[in-house]
């Protein structure tokens, strides 16, 4: 049977890594140590998946953008003294390494900083499998469609052969805006009901669930 995509494109944090909660955790603590209006769980997990300028504008809308690099040092601080923590999701590593060996082009667009993605794929030992990889910070943000656009283009792949999969809204308003096909987990960073709003291919509940779909019907 002809394969349906040629690329899978995976968002990073909440997708794969079960990280959701410490960014969320590292952000509110980020702001009490400064004095700032602490997020609620709901709006810290908007968040992720967004470059930390637009992360900022949403959860500190009243604060001077001069202000952002103080928030996003001390939040880098706070995720780094919970990142040791953070691990892939029960079934990732051995998933990803059988899509790669089935002959899948593998990407990631990330809202991560190059930095973060580098050291959290050395440290997963997953660098090796993927083609392609793109962060906030090298061009645009999620969910622009630039930074999906510029991992297809790396490899000449086309919209129609190209699959987005994340767990927050930002990622399939990517897919949607760069005419790539998205699949939601519902796992991850982002309520159900708000991705099943954006009529995803199919919405997956368990790294399980993903996996046998990926299998069945990439």
């Amino acid at each position: 049977m002809p394969r349906r995509f040629e690329m899978l494109v995976f968002d990073w944090d909440g997708t794969l890594m079960d990280s959701a909660a410490a960014i969320a955790e590292s952000l509110q603590a980020a702001c009490r140590a400064l004095d700032l209006p602490v997020p609620a769980d709901a709006d810290a997990r908007y968040i992720i998946g967004l470059g930390l300028a637009d992360a900022m504008r949403h959860v500190l809308p009243g604060l001077p953008e001069a202000e952002f690099p103080r928030v996003v040092d001390r939040y880098r601080l706070e995720f780094l003294r919970r990142d040791g923590g953070t691990t892939l999701f029960s079934g990732m590593a051995d998933m990803i390494r059988e899509l790669h060996d089935a002959g899948f082009l593998l990407g990631v667009a990330t809202g991560k900083s190059r930095r973060g993605l580098d050291r959290a794929l050395n440290d997963t030992g997953l660098l090796g499998y993927f083609h392609v990889t793109r962060c906030a910070d090298e061009g645009f943000a999620k969910p622009h469609p630039g930074m999906l656009e510029a991992v297809l283009d790396s490899h000449n792949v086309s919209r129609s052969k190209a699959l987005m999969i994340g767990d927050t809204t930002h990622d399939l308003e990517m897919a949607r805006a760069a005419d790539v096909a998205g699949l939601g987990v519902s796992y991850g960073a982002h309520e159900r009901s708000a991705l099943e709003a954006l009529a995803p291919l199919a919405l997956l509940h368990s790294p399980l669930e993903l996996r046998q779909w990926l299998f069945e019907h990439a």
